[in-house]
């Protein structure tokens, strides 16, 4: 829970700021509404992700297996576009809320002010640092931080509720300001229903909450497959974090409101984006206000360590799989100075402002939940649990209505991920093309009678010939014309034997696949069948694969194919097939580069 809370647990350094500036006298009973939807919404549905998901990977990852094909690859470059968004504003709205704490703490050098962005650059570039470095120990270091922090505020809520108690002229103030400024109580929740939005931030953590499940360790009888007690100790962990962060936040929404001066959550204000920050300082003294400081900007700092930890958990687990991305994709550190480098630039244009990257880091957030409850009402409507379904789709039209209402107010953060989803479609297509050529099989396994068959023609013949055939109706005649024009066109002698080999077209959009390679007679002819997502990569892959498991170097057999060169070549690279004999050449020209022992392709 502290690993997911240094994510979640750590906007209560800045959230009541930005809910007073939002909300204004209004904040309370906003904050109210977002604790409602929390438990009554974000919680229900994650809770399912969990147990729809329960080895870590998360609402994306539903929503893959639920949309295959291409729509189903494009649907998650553009969910990734939106998570990057919401890891990438969280380092740089958690370094520079780190930076307001620091600043105007009272012992800070007066040299401080104004050097916002050159003081989160440096917290961010540390973040970095400790990346490169190496990240162990993480779940230690959060507990300490988390427990830390949320018993410092603990004791700031307490204070803060007590000094209200012995000033209750503040309860009657705020009440006589609510009247005036929204008149009846019906139009003070109309109103701070349509202020939610701006309060998503404190939603921030659920989609770390499933991202963690790998490390609980769940019940003696669990298995890969059902992993029951992983997936009740998730539930746990989420309700628990769900549970511990609403009442903290209806408490601080309700303590800032009363007793801080509305002109301090301004621009430029003692309060701004330090909200709780300023009651520990004003009503604790400087000692203990200094002391929440230095835990505040930890936590924060660690907020950002924690979602670069998902920017490097989610970028290898998709974007390498799809061929949408340079091998390098899949290393560690080129990744972190790539991340690194974009929160440099991202703080440099917001000028290290909390308040103008919070409609960013809303939008992130929003997108995520409501991929996730479109992502939970589907499985659920597939399952055939129609009261589920119902339930989860009203959920997944709140949030896609707040969503709308957030990207309308503030498009700053659709903008922002707009930019994240153009440069992963473009990296990743122009990725997709050049690596067109590689093999993209991880392994190919040969069941015991594709294996007699080549070990046949290795002992009785010394060499073994393959003729690729598309797969058809399958009748005798058809193998016997296919044969007979590869005999008269590619010069295979009429003693030589030969097997057939049929790829069945998987999902093209699938870059790594492994094959399994089954053999099978029909009248008299031998055929080897395989199912993969690219003809000519499935074909190089096993023919590479029978010289290793032979010894022998096969020859493979074509007919040139019709139609146009360029019209085949965007076959190919869409739908896996076009022109298959240079293709396939060409793979195999660049998997292996010593002739000898490249097989040979024929063209007839």
């Amino acid at each position: 829970m502290c690993l997911t809370g240094v994510d979640y647990f750590s906007t209560l350094g800045y959230q009541p700021a930005i809910a007073a500036l939002a909300a204004g006298v209004l904040s309370p009973i906003a904050t109210l509404v977002l604790a409602a939807v929390t438990l009554l919404g974000a919680l229900p549905v994650y809770r399912q992700v969990a147990k729809d998901s329960p080895h870590g990977e998360g609402s994306i990852a539903m929503l893959e297996k639920l949309l295959p094909w291409w729509g189903g690859k494009l649907l998650v470059l553009v969910l990734l576009g939106f998570a990057a968004t919401d890891f990438m504003i969280t380092i740089t709205l958690s370094a520079a809320d780190a930076t307001a704490h620091v600043i105007e703490n009272p012992f800070a050098p007066e040299w401080f002010h104004g050097a916002e962005v050159p003081i989160t650059l440096v917290l961010v570039a540390l973040l970095g640092a400790v990346f490169l470095k190496g990240f162990r120990d993480a779940i230690s270091i959060a507990v300490v931080l988390v427990g830390a922090f949320l018993a410092l505020n603990a004791v700031v809520l307490v204070v803060s509720l007590a000094e209200v108690a012995a000033n209750p002229v503040v309860v009657s103030d705020w009440g006589t300001a609510l009247t005036s400024a929204h008149g009846d109580p019906i139009m003070a929740v109309a109103v701070a229903l349509l202020v939610f939005p701006k309060l998503a931030l404190g939603l921030s953590g659920f989609e770390t909450g499933v991202a963690v499940m790998p490390q609980i360790r769940g019940a003696a009888g669990d298995t890969e497959a059902h992993p029951a007690g992983r997936i009740a100790g998730a539930r746990k962990l989420l309700t628990s974090a769900a549970v511990t962060m609403s009442v903290f936040l209806i408490g601080s929404a309700t303590v800032t409101t009363l007793l801080i001066p509305a002109e301090e959550f301004q621009p430029g204000g003692a309060a701004n984006g330090r909200a709780l920050a300023y009651l520990a300082h004003g009503l604790l003294g400087e000692g203990f206000g200094t002391a929440y400081d230095i835990v505040t900007v930890l936590i924060l700092w660690f907020a950002g360590a924690s979602a670069m930890a998902g920017l490097l958990n989610l970028v290898p687990r998709y974007l390498p799989r799809y061929g949408m991305a340079p091998r390098w994709a899949a290393a560690t550190r080129p990744l972190v100075l790539v991340f690194t480098a974009i929160a440099f630039l991202i703080t440099i244009v917001f000028q290290a402002d909390v308040d103008a990257q919070a409609g960013a880091y809303a939008t992130g957030v929003l997108v995520l939940i409501t991929s996730a409850s479109i992502a939970v009402t589907l499985s659920a409507r597939q399952a055939g649990r129609r009261g589920a379904a119902i339930g989860f789709g009203v959920t997944a039209l709140v949030f896609l209505t707040t969503t709308v209402m957030n990207v309308i107010e503030r498009p700053d953060g659709v903008r922002i991920a707009g930019l994240f989803i153009l440069g992963i479609l473009v990296v990743s297509m122009a990725s997709r093309v050049e690596r067109s050529f590689q093999l993209r099989a991880r392994s190919v396994r040969f069941d015991d009678r594709a294996l007699r068959y080549l070990r046949d023609d290795v002992q009785q013949h010394h060499a073994i010939r393959v003729v690729p055939k598309e797969p058809g109706t399958g009748t005798a005649a058809e193998f016997a014309e296919k044969l007979r024009n590869e005999r008269r066109f590619n010069g295979i002698p009429s003693t030589a034997h030969v097997i057939f080999l049929q790829v069945h077209l998987t999902d093209s959009s699938q870059f790594e696949e492994d094959l399994r390679v089954e053999g099978e007679e029909h009248d008299g002819h031998r055929i080897l069948h395989v199912h993969g997502g690219s003809v000519p990569n499935a074909i190089a892959a096993v023919l590479l694969s029978i010289r290793d498991e032979t010894g022998i170097v096969p020859d493979v057999y074509f007919e040139w194919s019709e139609g146009n060169p360029v019209s085949n070549m965007l076959k190919f690279l869409v739908f896996g097939t076009g022109e298959i004999a240079p293709v396939t050449r060409e793979v195999l020209r660049r998997c292996e580069p010593v002739r000898k022992r490249r097989p040979d392709v024929h063209v007839g």
